[in-house]
């Protein structure tokens, strides 16, 4: 009974040592080894693993507990793997993470690394995401791919990037986290809030540097905040400034109504400045206006601009379809302010001001040609004030409408409905009016103030100075005498080219004479001068700058009598 007892005793203490060892027949127990190879040969070394084992029909090792894996300067980590010494490729289950320094982060809930192609692929169950975070970057997607040998992550089942700027959201990305270089593809939205505005841009492919925070747009895109929308299919936005370069014949539309294209613009949103060269149109839907030039420069805070090189401008007022054409080397177009006066501080004996907004301003010089269907016209320098609808014309100013022709030393033309309504001519004003062949109609005087109807000149009005040369028709609209008056005033009424009406007084001196008597020598006025040779006859003709034109505007102005 003890001999009994005793081996029982014995095969109970043997126990453990007998099943180890039929355990090491049936299925041998690896336990982890750490090569002394060189870790930056791009080689995957098993680090650490609480257990290890492998079936010998298995071509993987299972490595479960605390695994840690290398490549390089990148550690991978699990709860378990499946790990493929031949080809250095693994599985890896739970807790997945990719470690770099202490820069470098990426989590998943199970990773794929083929050693040959040397590519990881990160998965996250339902309900998570694999996240890659470098430094303040953070990336977020279901799916992550990562080839280390040329340090590239991407994903093709959308996702999404933030950092402390900005958060793009795509169908497909690719970030390079050495460069911080990131493309976005398919359904891009980028999202920049700060504490007064909110920048949002719609593509399908952006470049966006986390670094520097600057994105580059490559296809159409849209580009919206408070001030503008732009719209652009190749540009760069500088998303920390707001400060844009464009190409292509990009397009900025204000809230106002205003738009901004050209083949190259430079726009700072915070200083509200554009610049824009090559075949630039500013338009202004609201006051049916648009400038076009090789350069501009425009203020959205002051809401003026700077146009040169083949300036234009163009205006149109409401109900019509004539479109008044302006040049001139330089256009300058700026909002204007009056200054009103109120009661005086009777402590501090001071004169206080209320700045009220009265208008836009619009100044062309040098060399200004304009055409409109019924009114044509040149001089060195001319401003268009919106408020008044007035044309200001200085130095040798000459206006045409029909056959008739005015000059001065200064003209205002009143606009109404994009036709003329008034002329005036303040200081020594001249019209004439070709008849046939050497005879002209013509009138001259200290003061002009011709008025229109529908576009054709009605009545004249002319103050100090009066002096005449008439051909007035008979009954069959034919003409035989010719008349030399002079007076201190004058009213005519016309009825298209035909003189109705001449008043003079209160005392006119003057005579008639017969065409055939007519001396040549008074067939004209002192201050008489025909430019049609300088006459803009289209919209192309403007730009065309006549030598005869060039001499008038050299030339000294006639004497004031103002």
């Amino acid at each position: 009974m003890r001999r009994h007892s005793f081996f029982l005793l014995a095969l109970l203490m043997l126990a453990p040592v007998l099943l180890a060892a039929v355990e090491r027949v049936g299925r041998p127990v690896i336990r982890p080894q750490i090569p002394s190879a060189d870790r930056t040969s791009g080689r995957v070394f098993l680090e650490r693993a609480d257990r290890l084992r492998k079936a010998t029909s298995d071509s993987f090792m299972v490595v479960v507990g605390n695994v840690a894996f290398t490549r390089g300067p990148m550690i991978m980590k699990c709860d378990s793997a499946h790990y493929f010494p031949d080809t250095e490729s693994l599985d890896a289950f739970g807790n997945v993470s990719m470690e770099q320094g202490d820069t470098l982060f990426v989590f998943a809930d199970e990773l794929a690394y083929s050693g040959p192609e040397e590519i990881a692929t990160l998965y996250a169950n339902p309900g998570k995401k694999v996240r890659l975070i470098n430094r303040d970057v953070t990336l977020e997607t279901d799916v992550f791919v990562y080839d280390l040998a040329i340090d590239l992550g991407y994903y093709e089942v959308g996702g999404r990037l933030f950092d402390k700027s900005n958060v793009l959201t795509s169908m497909k990305g690719e970030y390079i986290p050495s460069t911080k270089e990131a493309n976005f593809y398919t359904r891009v939205h980028l999202v920049s809030e700060n504490s007064d505005d909110t920048l949002n841009i719609w593509t399908d492919t952006l470049y966006y540097n986390t670094g520097t925070h600057v994105a580059e747009l490559n296809s159409p895109s849209r580009v919206v905040n408070f001030r503008a929308t732009i719209y652009t299919d190749n540009g760069v936005y500088e998303t920390d400034s707001d400060r844009t370069r464009l190409y292509n014949r990009s397009l900025i539309v204000t809230p106002e109504g205003r738009t901004l294209t050209a083949d190259t613009i430079y726009y700072d949103r915070i200083a509200g400045v554009g610049e824009a060269f090559g075949n630039m149109i500013l338009a202004d839907s609201a006051r049916h206006a648009a400038v076009y030039g090789d350069y501009g420069y425009y203020n959205e805070l002051l809401d003026s601009s700077f146009v040169t090189g083949n300036a234009m401008l163009s205006y149109v007022q409401d109900n019509s379809d004539d479109t008044l054409w302006v040049h001139g080397r330089y256009i300058r177009t700026m909002r204007v302010f009056d200054s009103i006066p109120v009661p005086a501080d009777t402590i501090a004996h001071t004169e206080a001001f209320v700045r009220v907004d009265t208008s836009h301003v619009a100044v062309i010089n040098p060399r200004v040609r304009f055409f409109r269907s019924d009114m044509q016209g040149i001089c060195d320098s001319m401003q268009f004030t919106e408020r008044d609808s007035t044309l200001r014309m200085f130095v040798h100013p000459v206006v045409w409408n029909e056959d008739r022709q005015v000059f001065g030393n200064v003209i205002e033309l009143l606009l109404n409905d994009s036709t003329i309504e008034r002329a005036t001519l303040p200081d020594q004003g001249f019209t004439a009016q070709h008849i046939e062949g050497e005879h002209y109609n013509q009138m001259s005087g200290n003061e002009m103030i011709a008025h229109f109807d529908a576009g054709r000149m009605r009545r004249l009005d002319i103050n100090g100075t009066v002096e005449i040369v008439m051909y007035p028709e008979e009954a069959d609209s034919t003409i035989n005498k010719m008349v030399n008056a002079r007076s201190s005033y004058l009213t005519a009424l016309f009825n298209g080219q035909t003189t109705e009406r001449v008043k003079m007084w209160p005392e006119t001196t003057g005579v008639a004479t017969p065409l055939f008597l007519a001396k040549k020598s008074n067939y004209f006025l002192p201050k008489f001068r025909w430019f049609e040779g300088v006459r803009p006859m289209s919209k192309v003709d403007i730009f065309i700058i006549p030598e005869e034109m060039d001499a008038l505007m050299e030339s000294a102005p006639m004497p004031s009598r103002r």
